[in-house]
């Protein structure tokens, strides 16, 4: 099946089973292994859309690649993501699959979000007007939209079946994975992070927040899921972060922008996204991909 019709589409692999399909990911079976599938389709507001933003898959899944190989110390599931040094059942499968997918580790996901801010945007920023602090942790007085916090900090959420994931503090974290387990993440998502940022303000973008995930095989934990990507990630561009104001982001902002100008409840079924929002889409995570890794996209 091709990925880039009009219509929503989802991959199938003959001969090998689909464990489920997530908003943007496709998950299969490989035995010992997951093959995980990147599609470019696109949800906001919890809902798929249904256009698909050309190239978004293979965006997301190579910078996800390109972080793992990065922080070779920190343990990840990534086994491979280089077609080439896939398994003979899936070399048939090149179309589909090339540049877009990666066999990763099964692992036990822990029932927590690591969410790490290092600047206040979206629910930190809510939550900060209300309170003054964010996830139970105090704040300085004074701060205003994207302001830089003084340190990052770690701001766990549950990961919600439906809807919208729940902020919470590191207490409630900590009875929920224990005390030692919450201890390593918090740690392990700081420092990753603080590596991200660093590397990405050399190249002339902010890493606002992120999200990790962590899984556990054999009593080891690993870093699963995606990585830094424009979908886990607020990424803004450095020459046009001004404190005050929602900076311009390398993600789906134009799909969210355009959507807020429309008469739509944001339920099911989303509208169309007109070919110039899909463009311009597409080409800020082509940007992001470019800027991150200093390469050109590996497609097909």
């Amino acid at each position: 099946m091709h990925m880039q019709t009009a219509t929503q589409s989802f991959i199938d692999i003959p001969g090998i089973k689909k464990l489920r399909s997530g908003k943007v990911r496709e998950v299969f079976d490989l035995g010992d292994t997951l093959l995980f599938v990147v599609t470019d389709r696109i949800s906001a507001f919890d809902v798929i859309l249904p256009d698909p933003i050309p190239h978004k898959g293979a965006v997301l899944n190579q910078i996800s690649a390109f972080w793992f190989n990065r922080f070779e110390t920190i343990q990840n599931h990534l086994v491979a993501a280089n077609f080439e040094d896939f398994p003979k059942q899936l070399q048939p499968f090149r179309e589909q699959l090339a540049g877009r997918s990666m066999i990763v580790r099964k692992t036990k996901p822990l029932p927590v979000e690591c969410v790490v801010r290092g600047y206040l945007a979206g629910s930190g920023w809510k939550e900060y007007q209300e309170s003054q602090s964010v996830c139970g942790i105090k704040l300085p007085s004074g701060l205003e939209l994207a302001s830089q916090l003084p340190e990052p900090i770690f701001t766990p959420a549950t990961k919600a079946e439906e809807g919208h994931d729940e902020n919470i503090d590191m207490t409630r974290c900590a009875q929920i994975l224990g005390d030692e387990t919450a201890d390593r993440v918090q740690k392990l998502s700081l420092e990753i992070y603080s590596r991200g940022r660093e590397h990405a303000a050399q190249k002339g973008l902010i890493v606002a927040d992120t999200k990790f995930e962590f899984g556990t095989v054999d009593g080891k934990l690993l870093l699963i899921d995606e990585c830094l990507t424009p979908d886990s990630s607020r990424f803004w561009p450095k020459d046009e972060y001004v404190v005050g104001q929602s900076p311009p982001s390398f993600d789906k902002q134009f799909v969210r922008d355009y959507l807020e100008t429309l008469d739509w409840d944001k339920t099911p079924p989303a509208p169309r996204l007109p070919k110039d929002v899909i463009e311009k889409t597409s080409a800020k995570y082509l940007e992001a991909f470019r800027r991150l890794t200093d390469s050109e996209l590996a497609i097909g």
